[in-house]
């Protein structure tokens, strides 16, 4: 039964109790909409919908994504760093709203802003993703029911852009490796290696001598994107390149770290005047090559860390003359 109450000059108390549901309270300014609220809710405890508002009211969407950066970011892949200018983004945009007020219009008119602002689909995506995980999290793991649902699952998304699918073309790889050479360093050996193996750059980055296991040729990757450690076989072509640096007992096997990587490379391109590579599609490569080397799909995964066939296909960019040679 709800109670209402006048408390001041100008607040009206209601006071639901209900058998079998939470008290529920909640002040206006007026009677009449305290009187219509205290109705709409009892008739959603009649008909067994009744969803708890106060911890959603009296949360809001930036408090809420503040604790999931403190509590969920470190759980994840280095840290959730890359997810900090998703979450800056929606707390600028929509962290005033309460979870309880927040639904699909709120959502969809960040869409639009965001996308009016230049950014692509695929950061859209994340960052909407990003929203509907701490959402998640509210109702499953904070015990902080939304009375809308997950309203960012009713939100259209932008379609994806096709993947890119930058291979080399005829003679890139010999004025490449010629500029390369004479940037000097270590840059020239680490295209050579990401090609042979098809690995992340980071991953490169981070190789180390003791991961290497000569005899039965496989280099150990405790630490990948997707937080599952895995074995790349290595090729002779690999094994020659990390012989040739020479070999250790322990260390870093290469001198640059993953950003180092990232501007030598766009330099040697821009000395060898090759547009529109980027080292990820040195991965690209790789992985286009084991396919026509006649590896099956699970055998090509293995290799490169993909977790699913979408994913890998979308690396996979196959050329057709090579195909050709394949079916006789």
């Amino acid at each position: 039964m709800a109670t209402i109450r006048k408390r001041g000059t100008a607040q009206w108390e209601v006071r639901i109790r209900r058998k079998g549901w939470p008290v529920t309270c909640k002040t206006f300014e007026t009677k009449s909409t305290a009187e219509a609220w205290a109705r709409a809710m009892e008739r959603e405890m009649d008909t067994g919908v009744f969803i708890p508002r106060a911890a959603s009211e009296n949360t809001t969407v930036a408090q809420a994504l503040d604790r999931y950066r403190e509590e969920v970011f470190p759980r994840l892949a280095r840290g959730g760093k890359p997810l900090e200018s998703c979450l800056n983004h929606l707390k600028e945009h929509l962290g005033q709203l309460s979870l309880a007020a927040l639904d699909s219009s709120h959502i969809a008119k960040y869409r639009d802003t965001r996308l009016g602002a230049g950014i692509g689909p695929q950061t859209l995506r994340h960052e909407i993703g990003l929203l509907n995980r701490t959402l998640k999290v509210c109702q499953t793991d904070w015990n902080i029911p939304l009375p809308r649902g997950l309203v960012t699952q009713l939100v259209r998304l932008p379609a994806l852009p096709k993947g890119r699918d930058r291979r080399f073309k005829e003679g890139e790889p010999k004025i490449l490796l010629e500029a390369a050479e004479k940037y000097g360093g270590s840059i020239k050996d680490i295209i050579l290696f990401a090609v042979e193996t098809a690995m992340r750059r980071e991953e490169i980055a981070r190789m180390r001598w003791e991961h290497v296991d000569w005899k039965k040729r496989i280099l150990d990757v405790p630490d990948t994107k997707t937080k599952t450690p895995r074995q790349v076989p290595l090729s002779n072509k690999a094994v020659s390149i990390l012989k040739d640096r020479g070999k250790q007992e322990s260390g870093k096997i290469w001198d640059m770290e993953k950003d180092s990587i990232t501007r030598a490379f766009e330099r040697v391109c821009s000395r060898a005047e090759i547009e529109g590579l980027r080292f990820h599609d040195l991965r690209h490569e790789g992985t286009s090559r084991l396919f026509e080397k006649g590896l099956e799909t699970m055998q090509v995964a293995t290799v490169t860390g993909h977790k699913t066939l979408a994913m890998l296909k979308r690396y996979t960019h196959l050329k057709a003359e090579d195909l050709v040679k394949l079916l006789g």
